[in-house]
C-alpha cells in the first residue's frame, strides 16, 4: 500500500507539473510552425505531441492528423514532402510528386517560405514567454523592496569595493535599480565581472566597482547552484516594500523585457560553457526538470506558469543553434541555399543531420547523466 502511495505522490508531485509545462511549451512550438506553413500554403501531414506510438488521434478536414504520443519528451510537425519527423527532405518522394503535389510540399517552397515555417516555432516560445510574464505581471503586478543595502558581509566584493550600510543602489552597469531583488538577478549571472554600480549615499551619487564572486548556494528546496555574490545584506521594512500593478499594454511591455533578460541570461550562460567560464553540471535534462516542475508547483500555479515561460525560452534557444536537425540548423542551410542559389548536396545534408542527431543524442545523455549525478548528490 505504500508503494502505491509513493508511486502516487510521484507522478502527482512531479510527473503532472512536467507535463502539463513541458506540453504548453512544445504544443506552442510545433503550433508556430503550423500556423506559418498553412498561411505559406503547405500541407501538414501531422501534428504530434510527443514521440513514438499514437495514443489516440484524429484527422482535420486539411488532412493533418493531430496525435498525442506516447513518449511525452517533445513533439514535432512533419509537412508533405518530409521523410522524417526532423523535416529532413525525401527527395526521391518530391521526384515523383505531381506538380500540384510538389506545389503543396515543403520541399517545394522558396526558400524564403520555409526559412519562415522553421524560424516561426523559436519565435512562438519567445511570444509565448512574453504572453505569459504579460499575464501573470497583470494578474500579480511585482513586488519590489528598496534596494537599500543594511549590511555588508566581511571580505567580500561590496566590502572590498568600498559599499557602505545605508547606500542606496541606482544603476548596475547602466541598468536603472528598482528593487534589491533587480540587484540579485543580475549580479547573480555576473560572477567574475566587474561591475560598475552607482549608489546614492547621503544624497551623493558614488560610482563603485564590485566583482560579484562565485559562490556554491541552496535554493529553498536544497538544489545546489552557483552564482555571483556581493555580500550585501537586506533588513526588509514595511515601509521599504510596494507591489506595481501593471495595465495590459504597460504588461506585456514588461513580459517582453523579462523575456530579454531570460534570453540574455540563458544565452551568457551557454557561452560561459563554451568559453570555459561556466560550469556545464549545471545543465539539466528531463529529470531535473520533472523534479523542478515539481518542487515549484508547490508555489502555486504563477510559479509554475513562471516556470513554463522560461523553459520556453530556453527550448526558443536552444532550438535556434546551428546545429543540423534542430531548427537553427535548418536555417543554417537555407541560409547557404539563399546566398548560392542552389542548395547544398544531398550528401553534404545527409551527413549534417546524421552529425547533428549525434550531437543531439549526446547533449541528451550529458544532461542525464547531470540529472542522475545530481539527485545522487542531494
Amino acid at each position: 500500500m505504500d508503494f502505491l502511495v509513493g508511486i502516487w505522490d510521484t507522478i502527482w508531485g512531479y510527473a503532472l507539473p512536467f507535463l502539463f509545462v513541458l506540453t504548453i511549451v512544445v504544443f506552442f512550438h510545433e503550433m508556430g510552425h503550423f500556423l506559418i506553413a498553412r498561411l505559406c500554403g503547405v500541407r501538414v501531414t501531422a501534428f504530434s505531441v510527443g514521440f513514438g506510438p499514437e495514443l489516440l488521434g484524429f484527422n482535420d478536414s486539411h488532412g493533418t492528423r493531430w496525435k498525442l504520443s506516447a513518449v511525452p519528451l517533445g513533439g514535432y510537425v512533419k509537412f508533405a514532402g518530409d521523410e522524417n519527423a526532423a523535416s529532413m527532405p525525401d527527395r526521391e518522394a518530391a521526384g515523383q510528386m505531381s506538380e500540384e503535389e510538389l506545389r503543396t510540399s515543403f520541399i517545394g517552397k522558396p526558400v524564403g517560405q520555409r526559412a519562415a515555417v522553421v524560424a516561426a516555432g523559436p519565435i512562438a516560445n519567445f511570444i509565448l514567454a512574453i504572453v505569459i510574464f504579460a499575464v501573470l505581471f497583470s494578474v500579480y503586478g511585482r513586488s519590489s523592496t528598496l534596494p537599500r543595502v543594511d549590511s555588508v558581509q566581511a571580505e567580500s566584493a561590496a566590502a572590498e569595493a568600498g559599499f557602505m550600510p545605508g547606500d542606496v543602489v541606482l544603476s548596475i552597469e547602466g541598468n536603472d535599480i528598482e528593487s534589491f531583488a533587480d540587484i540579485q538577478r543580475i549580479v547573480s549571472v555576473s560572477a567574475d565581472q566587474p561591475l560598475t554600480i552607482k549608489v546614492d549615499r547621503g544624497g551623493e551619487e558614488i560610482a563603485l566597482v564590485a566583482t560579484p564572486k562565485r559562490r556554491e548556494i541552496k535554493d529553498q528546496f536544497g538544489n545546489v547552484q552557483r552564482i555571483g555574490l556581493l555580500g550585501l545584506g537586506q533588513q526588509s521594512r514595511p515601509e521599504d516594500r510596494t507591489t506595481k500593478k501593471f495595465s495590459p499594454p504597460e504588461a506585456v511591455i514588461e513580459g517582453a523585457r523579462e523575456t530579454w533578460f531570460v534570453v540574455a541570461r540563458t544565452a551568457g550562460y551557454l557561452a560561459g560553457i563554451v568559453t570555459g567560464r561556466e560550469s556545464a553540471d549545471q545543465l539539466g535534462g528531463p529529470i531535473r526538470v520533472a523534479q523542478f516542475s515539481g518542487q515549484v508547483a508547490t508555489l502555486g500555479i504563477g510559479a509554475l506558469l513562471n516556470l513554463a515561460a522560461v523553459l520556453s525560452v530556453s527550448i526558443g534557444l536552444i532550438n535556434l543553434m546551428p546545429v543540423p536537425m534542430l531548427d537553427g540548423g535548418h536555417l543554417m542551410f537555407y541560409a547557404y541555399e539563399a546566398l548560392r542559389g542552389r542548395p547544398l548536396s544531398e550528401k553534404v545534408q545527409d551527413i549534417g543531420f546524421r552529425i547533428g542527431i549525434a550531437l543531439v543524442l549526446m547533449l541528451m545523455v550529458f544532461a542525464t547523466w547531470n540529472d542522475v549525478v545530481h539527485l545522487t548528490t542531494q
